[in-house]
């Protein structure tokens, strides 16, 4: 099977899973992959505005569960996703990404002077930092597409969540304070057999509606 079929076909094997195996779990290999995918998420500037939550304690599912659109795949699914985004950008988030790279890249932190200012000048100082929050949010819904497509291709199905109350996720997962709010969720794991969603015919308009070649 070819690179480009395999990934079309994961892609038209996935879809909004409404209903999971609430038996059937994740394996650690497997899972271990997916939490790499949401860490090698491309960020602007690389400033990774963001953490998540691996929500899996019962009883903060079912908390949740209320200000979620009472969805079950809340508490039935595998693996429980909270992206959280930063609510502001401060010069300390940007001498912190320096010295990572210093470190890891192993060059002088005075090196990268301008890529600093740069940052400084935009997301903390700048027309980005007075949305922080906003943008921050933006990074979160790259890292959601990245994990759920990586979820497709290791046959892992997933169910993004925006039907949720923000403020009551924060207040229950304690996030006051903290610098981070609830931007959106995905649960992860494995449809069950009485899914009737998940043979339905995927409903998309043609690709020359939506792709245009400038």
């Amino acid at each position: 099977m070819s690179q480009a079929k395999e990934l079309l076909d994961a892609l038209h094997w996935r879809y909004a899973t409404k209903v999971f195996d609430a038996t059937k779990k994740i394996p650690a290999g497997l899972w271990a992959a997916l939490e790499q995918t949401l860490v090698l998420t491309p960020t602007s500037y690389g400033l990774q505005p963001y953490r998540f939550l691996i929500v899996q304690d019962p009883a903060s599912r079912a908390a949740l569960l209320p200000h979620s659109w009472n969805q079950k795949q809340v508490v039935d699914c595998s693996h429980y996703v909270v992206f959280t985004a930063r609510t502001e950008m401060q010069a300390a988030d940007v001498t912190k990404l320096i010295a990572r790279i210093s470190a890891v890249r192993g060059v002088p932190a005075e090196s990268l002077n301008f890529y600093r200012d740069m940052m400084l000048g935009d997301v903390v100082n700048g027309p980005r930092g007075k949305i922080a929050h906003e943008w921050a949010a933006r990074q979160c819904y790259i890292a959601l597409g990245n994990l759920m497509t990586a979820a497709a291709l290791l046959g892992v199905d997933a169910c993004p969540m925006e039907g949720l109350a923000p403020a009551e996720y924060d207040r229950i997962l304690k996030l006051d304070g903290t610098g981070y709010k609830t931007a959106v969720a995905c649960a992860l794991g494995y449809r069950a057999a009485g899914d009737k969603y998940a043979g339905l015919a995927k409903v998309r308009y043609e690709t020359g509606e939506l792709v245009r070649m400038v």
